[in-house]
């Protein structure tokens, strides 16, 4: 049996997120899905899952998730095999996009969630496809069940994200960073920032697919990441398109 694989949903997001992701890689693995449910910072969320951890493990993160992946790196880094990221932004949050959060957090609390989730994850933010309408569905019953505190919950951690690019330079395991080529919210070239902090990571950019890649292509990302976490344990920095 192979290590063990964290799986990090993200933001208002639960373990339908990764679903396709999850029948791939569970047919060989113990996989264990932890939401980021517990704290209003990476920090607290982080502290929170640290004693489900087993005592080595893969990590896979998306945007929120992929925040509390990489500070479980930093604390645990002798207990991480491999790191893969997906719609990732490893620096601090800017003070005008922090402070914009605050009206969603406002409009969640007093009922209007759905609106709230449409300005956080738009339609534009998704590549054009025929089933995009279907995942925004599925991101909006996601969020439903998570509530309006949840919400402010993590959109507290999302305001207070802390610079992790010391901890990404340090990185020795092999990493995957996923983007999506049409994402609007952690755009390609910011992809290409995080991949190039890791030294030993690979970049693959998922085409017809935005924020949320692993729902938009499932088939794409579940092959990337299956290749990925069965692969060998040293990788040369490099980039790939996946066709």
């Amino acid at each position: 049996m192979k290590d063990p694989l964290v799986v990090l949903p993200g933001f208002m997001a639960d373990a339908r997120a990764f679903l396709p992701q999850l029948v791939h890689l569970g047919t060989n693995r113990m996989v264990i899905v932890l939401l980021p449910t517990h704290g209003e910072s990476v920090e607290q969320i982080t502290q929170a899952v640290l004693p489900l951890l087993p005592p080595q493990f893969g990590l896979l993160g998306h945007g929120l998730g992929g925040l509390v992946a990489i500070e479980i790196l930093r604390r645990k880094p002798e207990a991480v095999t491999r790191l893969a990221l997906i719609a990732t932004d490893p620096l601090p949050e800017p003070p005008q996009a922090a402070a914009a959060r605050e009206v969603q957090i406002i409009a969640a609390k007093s009922g209007k969630l759905a609106d709230a989730m449409r300005h956080e994850i738009p339609l534009t933010a998704l590549a054009e496809t025929e089933w995009c309408d279907d995942v925004l569905a599925l991101v909006q019953d996601m969020a439903a069940g998570l509530g309006p505190d949840q919400f402010q919950r993590q959109s507290r951690a999302l305001q207070r994200r802390p610079d992790q690019q010391k901890t990404l330079r340090k990185l020795k395991v092999p990493a995957l960073v996923i983007a999506g080529a049409a994402d609007t919210i952690v755009p390609l070239r910011r992809a290409e920032f995080l991949a190039g902090l890791i030294p030993t990571a690979r970049l693959h950019i998922v085409p017809e697919a935005g924020h949320l890649p692993q729902l938009e292509q499932p088939e794409a990302v579940s092959e990337a990441l299956t290749e990925f976490f069965a692969g060998p344990l040293m990788l040369r920095p490099e980039t790939l398109l996946l066709r």
